[in-house]
């Protein structure tokens, strides 16, 4: 039994992120207050949204995707085969106090009790399993074998008041609590992230939004949309801002798309070179 365990690891490949990203203003707002960032190299994505209703959101998002970068990064250079649940527990809790502590220095200076906050939702690749974590209602989607699957819980009132039977899904679309978030980054000294892992699986393609796309686009839209041009990653990002834009555009949008591929058919891999040589 070890011995085949042992084979089966080592047949396994090594998995890589091809990674196309959108962001946009949208149709009503004059400030895009989303921020986005990803890394190949460490399997790495993270979006935050800085939240409607407060002063420096842009800041906070700036803040959050950042401080998180730095944060994994660090971590992985220390100790490369460390417990990825902990590192970005740690680096979700490390955003959220500089966000609370620059908050709170404005806030002073402002004469009011908050400034501002963000939601962030992020995705590690590593070996072969994939973890995520979130803060807030944006989300982590994944399309497998063709069907979408929400993977995250939104932490929002209105997904409590669907949880309890108060509200029903449709009519929590139209509810104006919908962008109510029951957690964030830097609304509270301490924060909880929402954390599962997931096993990696090549051709799997993984969707970070902002709320600004699941609000304004139906999942099965999404669900279509992915399916349809998953062999051409940026085309499907701005399909999507796009199709939200045309739907209303309500809201800042923000999408990253990751596909698990084999490793060595990642962009700048020699595989990947004879791939694109050969035309495969």
């Amino acid at each position: 039994m070890q011995k085949r365990l042992m084979q089966k690891r080592a047949a396994a490949k090594p998995l890589a992120l091809e990674i196309a990203a959108a962001t946009d203003v949208g149709v009503i707002r004059n400030l895009n207050e989303d921020s986005i960032a990803t890394n190949a190299r460490l399997g790495l994505l993270v979006l935050a949204d800085g939240m409607g209703g407060y002063k420096a959101g842009n800041v906070a998002s700036e803040l959050a995707t950042r401080s998180i970068m730095e944060v994994v990064e660090d971590g992985l250079k220390k100790n490369a085969f460390g417990d990825a649940r902990a590192l970005l527990e740690q680096a979700v809790k490390a955003a959220n106090r500089l966000i609370y502590t620059e908050g709170r220095r404005l806030a002073q200076g402002a004469g009011k009790e908050q400034v501002m906050g963000s939601t962030v939702a992020l995705l590690h690749l590593h070996g072969e399993r994939v973890t995520l974590a979130h803060v807030g209602d944006s989300r982590i989607y994944r399309l497998r074998d063709g069907r979408l699957e929400l993977m995250t819980h939104d932490h929002s009132i209105v997904q409590e008041q669907i949880d309890l039977g108060m509200v029903s899904a449709s009519d929590a679309e139209a509810s104006h609590n919908r962008h109510l978030v029951t957690r964030g980054l830097g609304l509270k000294e301490e924060v909880e992230a929402s954390l599962m892992d997931s096993d990696a699986r090549a051709g799997d393609i993984y969707l970070l939004c902002s709320d600004g796309l699941n609000d304004m686009v139906d999942d099965a839209d999404i669900e279509l949309a992915l399916a349809a041009l998953q062999a051409n990653l940026p085309l499907a990002a701005r399909q999507l801002v796009m199709i939200a834009n045309d739907n209303g555009g309500e809201d800042n949008i923000s999408v990253i798309l990751a596909k698990l591929i084999p490793q060595a058919a990642a962009p700048g891999s020699l595989g990947a070179f004879f791939s694109r040589l050969f035309g495969r």
